[in-house]
């Protein structure tokens, strides 16, 4: 009796350590895992502070669509791995980390979407949010004026385009920045006292979610399109020595361009022509300065007057006015596209002076070095 009671006794002593030993070990295991997803979520956080500026980095330049399906139950994890298998995205891991630390990894939906490699990871992970949001399409052209816009927004009943044109002529007003991402447009702080968003806003096609279409949406989407295409094009310009304008400065000249230019292989020519002008000490005397500053014709319904008469260029009293005024004028008069900046950035190399355009309708242009060639010109090619 005695051996079998103590033989009872360390059974149960025994299960007690057994049943101990297994809640430890539980409890070590969850500890791990808890440990484990602390460690993996302060790793995805580092590597998002560290790479951050990527988020505004489409991995192309091509307006291409595809479809893209995430099936129900799709971890943010897959879908990240997806979209850089398919070309949307540069960076998986990157991609995951933003939609978690900002909560969109639950709110990314399940459904068909259609995408672009131009888009970047920002407005990728917004459109997955919402499968079944109808979008309308916006095209703004490269060459038009904010108002111009503005206007073609009203008649075509997209986007209200008076509080468009309100919001892009306020000089105070910024993109509200997209969640998560910190201030990625500070360049906007570098214009001049005053300056509207004109030359900021990049002439594109845009996909708008058609439920919750505005004009502050819109003006987020152009001026990040900018900052992508645009702006570091003019940083390695600079970094390299090849510019002295500031970012501002060319972006107004390059406007300028945009409105001269019409065959994409003189933009580079004309650009060199005002930039010549400019370092004599010249006045660009350049037409389309004068339309700006006229604005919108009622006879005509039209807000570039043309032509423009002789009279007319001395008597429009404005600093757009570059007839009258030396130097550059004020600001963007439009919106230059990639070419036309690009012209400004790495302008030919002559020394042309003078220019006028030929009456064939090509859109081509006689340049010339002095004023009695260029009114040789005028007299061959515009009879006067």
């Amino acid at each position: 009796m005695k051996i079998s009671a103590m033989c009872k006794e360390t059974s149960t002593a025994e299960q007690i350590v057994s049943s101990r030993a297994l809640v430890v070990l539980v409890l070590t295991i969850a500890l791990s895992m808890l440990l484990a997803g602390c460690t993996g979520d302060l790793m995805l956080g580092a590597y998002l502070d560290s790479n951050r500026a990527q988020l505004h980095q489409s991995v192309s330049q091509e307006r291409r669509d595809v479809e893209f399906v995430v099936e129900p139950g799709t971890p943010a994890r897959a879908i990240a791995e997806n979209l850089f298998s398919e070309g949307l995205i540069g960076d998986a891991r990157l991609f995951e980390a933003y939609v978690r630390s900002t909560g969109m990894a639950e709110r990314l939906e399940a459904g068909t979407f259609t995408l672009s490699p131009d888009m970047t990871p920002v407005e990728i992970a917004q459109a997955l949010q919402n499968a079944y949001a109808r979008s309308i399409t916006v095209t703004v052209p490269e060459g038009w004026r904010l108002e111009q816009t503005a206007d073609a927004l009203t008649d075509g009943s997209m986007v209200n385009g008076m509080e468009y044109r309100t919001l892009a002529s306020d000089p105070n007003w910024k993109p509200d920045s997209p969640e998560g991402t910190g201030n990625p447009w500070p360049f906007l702080s570098l214009r001049p006292p005053g300056a509207t968003l004109e030359g900021y806003l990049f002439p594109d096609t845009y996909q708008l979610d058609a439920e919750n279409t505005s004009a502050s949406e819109l003006l987020r989407r152009q001026v990040d399109a900018f900052a992508r295409k645009v702006l570091p094009l003019y940083t390695a310009a600079a970094a390299d020595g090849d510019i002295a304008l500031s970012l501002h400065d060319v972006l107004t000249l390059a406007s300028i361009v945009e409105r001269e230019a019409v065959v994409d292989e003189e933009r580079p020519v004309i650009a060199r022509v005002y930039l010549n002008r400019l370092g004599l000490g010249m006045k660009l005397e350049a037409d389309p300065t004068v339309q700006y500053a006229m604005g919108f014709q009622p006879d005509s319904g039209q807000w570039w007057k043309t032509p423009v008469s002789l009279e007319e260029y001395g008597a429009v009293d404005s600093p757009y006015n570059t007839y009258l005024n030396p130097g550059l004028p004020p600001g963007p008069i439009a919106s230059p596209g990639v070419q036309s900046v690009q012209a400004v950035l790495a302008p030919a190399d002559h020394d042309y002076l003078f220019f006028v355009a030929l009456p064939d309708g090509s859109g081509l242009h006689a340049f010339s070095r002095t004023m009695e060639e260029h009114l040789e010109n005028v007299r061959r090619y515009r009879g006067g």
